[in-house]
């Protein structure tokens, strides 16, 4: 009994094709509801002898497919043709009747029909987006696994090779744990997301808590956005080590942010670092900065002014849903 209830869900569903002798007996039900409802009728007005027969080829085509919407259009019009509850109309109306319910019959099964098959071409489609989404997601796990052991070996070799000198070691240490932090914050919020300040603490605080400051009311960001933005601060605190304001000993960096609505700006101020002359080819850093706003609205504006780098995000936040 249990098989037959669940092959009938499934089939109702239409996750499956139900097998021939279920549809053939639920559009023999139809048809019995169908009948029961034809007599009921007699009783408030005359006979009606196919109208009735309608609702029994929309669910049996519905649930077994056009073959069996044919077959109980083919049984309701027998029985509209045969079995009469009242007196039978004038024998010139009744074929006039059967054409009309042949004629509106094959457009429910072929309506019906057409939207079987595009339900089923979608939802092939949506079943192969969450088989390629969970492998992707398997992909990133192995992969962010991996990464975190290369980590740790670098760890443990710089360690090896620096342990005679401590200072070095110590400047080197904390910048080490500090990018395994952001990398699992990263990992962590895909998929449930953080505060803006937490964010920014986790990338900037391997340059010193003095050298940055951040200005902004509490915001927390949903898991897609906060991947994004975790990513482009990355890279801009990197190009900071490198070329702007952490690369100096004097540089300072402001991080400002504003909400308005749900749009989201962010200000990114570098302060007292070398001055970049010019500026090469976009590589994918500047790539990366330019496109990862843009699912979210958003645009990147960056300006290399004397006093250093001065960099503009502005987006929309989306619900998290």
């Amino acid at each position: 009994m249990a098989g037959w209830t669940d092959e009938f869900r499934r089939g109702w569903l239409g996750i499956s094709q139900p097998s021939l002798p279920l549809a053939l007996g639920f559009a023999a039900f139809c048809l019995g509801l169908a009948t029961g409802a034809r007599w009921a009728l007699t009783l408030i007005r005359p006979e009606l002898a196919f109208a009735p027969y309608f609702p029994a080829v929309l669910f049996a085509t519905a649930f077994g497919g056009a073959r069996i919407g044919l077959v109980t259009a083919a049984a309701g019009a027998v029985l509209g043709v045969a079995v009469s509850f009242d007196d039978p109309p004038p024998d010139t109306a009744r074929p006039v009747l059967l054409l009309i319910y042949v004629t509106v019959s094959g457009l429910i099964i072929w309506g019906t029909g057409h939207y079987r098959s595009i339900a089923s071409h979608y939802r092939e489609i949506s079943k192969r987006l969450i088989e390629e989404e969970t492998y992707r997601k398997l992909v990133v796990e192995e992969l962010q696994h991996r990464l975190k052991n290369k980590l740790s070996t670098i760890h443990a070799v710089l360690h090896q090779v620096l342990q005679n000198q401590p200072q070095v070691w110590a400047s080197v240490d904390g910048r080490i744990r500090a990018l395994s932090a952001t990398d699992d914050l990263i990992a962590r919020v895909d998929g449930k997301g953080c505060d803006m300040r937490e964010l920014l603490v986790s990338e900037l605080g391997p340059y010193g808590h003095v050298r940055f400051t951040l200005d902004g009311e509490p915001l927390f960001l949903p898991a897609k956005l906060a991947v994004s933005l975790a990513l482009m601060f990355h890279e801009l605190a990197t190009n900071a080590s490198k070329y702007g304001a952490f690369s100096s000993p004097r540089g300072l960096l402001q991080v400002s942010w504003l909400v308005a609505g749900d749009r989201l700006t962010i200000v990114w101020d570098e302060t007292e670092g070398p001055p970049i002359e010019a500026t090469g080819a976009a590589g994918f850093g500047t790539r990366l900065l330019n496109a990862a706003l843009r699912p979210f609205d958003g645009s990147t504006e960056i300006a290399y002014l004397r006093s250093g780098l001065h960099c503009t995000l502005k987006c929309r936040i989306p619900r998290d849903s």
